[in-house]
């Protein structure tokens, strides 16, 4: 029996300097239409001054576990793909925006050009075609986006949850997602 991938993205908060290089990697290597992203830069200011504390972080589609997008889709178009990634189907979208409204994280759009439904995919075109990273983890000055499969106890998104401490965004939507940050 072969093990199966559950792909995930290890992104560090600490050394995320909020440059945009993975979103406009993202724009480039995926063709997003214009005025839109499938992951953008999220920063947040806490505290008061002179203790104050800043927070950059690089966001996208979480790749849920239990994924609201998809028990929300009528159609089938957004389903679990490869290592528990979620993907759509645009030949099956009718731009309904159920997922759109399901979805916790903000992070699906309709294309103004096909009326379909778009978001980050974990790059499986990538995955697919043997390169093992993601446009936007290539493109990282500061190799703070990682990406892998948790199952391999030898990969470094394993040995990163392993041995950092860790958060996911809205735990308690409860929808398991598969982007963790590092502290």
């Amino acid at each position: 029996m072969s093990r199966r991938s559950r792909y995930v993205m290890v992104i560090d908060a600490r050394t995320c300097v909020g440059c945009s290089g993975c979103v406009i990697a993202c724009r480039t290597e995926n063709n997003v239409a214009p005025g839109h992203s499938r992951d953008w830069i999220f920063t947040e200011t806490a505290g008061s001054f002179p203790k104050l504390r800043m927070t950059i972080r690089s966001e996208r589609c979480n790749h849920c576990k239990n994924a609201a997008c998809v028990r929300a889709c009528p159609t089938g178009a957004s389903w679990y793909g490869p290592g528990g990634s979620v993907q759509v189907n645009a030949d099956k979208c009718t731009g309904c925006k159920a997922c759109i409204a399901g979805c916790p994280y903000d992070a699906r759009f309709v294309d103004p050009r096909t009326g379909t439904v778009d978001k980050c995919t974990f790059c499986m075109h990538r995955i697919d075609r043997g390169m093992p990273t993601t446009a936007c983890q290539d493109t990282c000055p500061t190799q703070s986006i990682h990406f892998g499969d948790l199952n391999d106890a030898a990969s470094e998104v394993s040995k990163l949850l392993a041995t950092r401490e860790w958060y996911t965004l809205r735990p308690e939507a409860g929808t398991q997602p598969m982007v963790y940050y590092l502290k």
